[in-house]
């Protein structure tokens, strides 16, 4: 059955990939994408989606919506234009001059509403201040989304911001605090396994040759210059979006555990967006505190497989 993904994505270079994954997977039916700031200004992030959209054909009539500006702790987002390029699209300058229908945030509502019946799936792969904000209005109307799958966190693995912290949960600790606290059915795809899902410049060129991804290439060959400058000791990049999406559909290609998660909201020191899963097995479950679907691992030869047939539309 087609799911049904309605995506929260502050659009740079990995958004992107798992954005032209979604639209060569014919298991995956996007309803409707929330643009928010995060590895670019939302501005940027909305141009980027306009950009792919028309480029890769995406259907008439997908809501594109107005999502957050800045984060529920009331800083100027801090943006990575050494990791996603200037504008989010590593050596790539959208046209700004587009007449993309932005909707505004009340669509979030519509979508809900015209798909609760369907088991509307949110994915949230950049920040979560607009799904956060979903739950501060809207708490009832949260209870009709089947699924929640969640980019980010590190547990145990050095974070890509801090030590500890990866840069969805450190950029607003706040609404991942809101977001954990009332959603039901969350899976949480941290850098555990994130980072594991890494695409070779082989995989790439291997790719480019079938001429379906079109950016692919000039993309990913940025981010990985970027990873690999880095850690010289990295074959490729990670596409920890695409990663977040392909749980959706396939399962068996995670290894999963289920703990009540803590995130440390303080704003200042190396903390800030730690993610903490309580594995004690007197307290795991005992206070009845919420447990989320923490993916720890993944089967690389599954990843491999299903990036490389669904990117390049042949079996591999």
């Amino acid at each position: 059955m087609v799911k049904k993904v309605l995506l929260f994505g502050d659009i740079g270079i990995d958004d992107t990939v798992a954005l032209i994954y979604a639209r060569l997977n014919k298991e995956i039916e996007i309803v409707g994408l929330v643009a928010d700031y995060g590895n670019v200004s939302r501005e940027d992030a909305v141009s980027n989606i306009y950009y792919v959209m028309k480029l890769f054909d995406f259907p008439q009539g997908i809501p594109v919506i107005l999502g957050a500006e800045v984060p529920l702790t009331g800083e100027q987002p801090t943006y990575y234009p050494e990791i996603h390029g200037q504008r989010g699209l590593g050596p790539i300058v959208p046209n700004d001059d587009h007449e993309l229908k932005i909707e505004n945030f009340f669509e979030i509502v519509n979508i809900i509403e015209r798909y609760k019946d369907e088991e509307l799936i949110i994915v949230n792969i950049g920040r979560l201040t607009s799904l956060a904000t979903m739950f501060i209005l809207y708490n009832d109307l949260m209870k009709n989304i089947k699924e929640y799958y969640i980019m980010g966190g590190a547990f145990w693995v050095p974070g890509n911001v801090t030590t500890v912290a990866e840069a969805n949960f450190h950029g607003d600790p706040f609404a991942v605090k809101i977001v954990l606290t009332y959603a039901t059915n969350v899976t949480i795809i941290p850098l555990n396994a994130t980072q594991k899902a890494i695409v070779t410049p082989g995989m790439v060129d291997y790719i480019d040759s079938f001429g379906q991804t079109k950016i692919l290439k000039p993309l990913m060959d940025y981010y990985t210059r970027f990873y690999q400058e880095r850690d010289p000791s990295l074959l490729g990049s990670p596409v920890h979006d695409a990663l977040t999406l392909m749980a959706t559909i396939y399962p068996d290609m995670f290894i999963y555990e289920s703990y009540p998660v803590i995130i440390v909201d303080k704003l200042e020191g190396p903390a800030r967006g730690q993610s903490i899963a309580e594995t004690r097995p007197y307290e795991n479950g005992n206070n009845g505190a919420k447990r989320h679907r923490i993916a720890f691992d993944i089967h690389y030869d599954k990843f491999f497989h299903n990036f490389l047939s669904i990117m390049t539309g042949q079996l591999v």
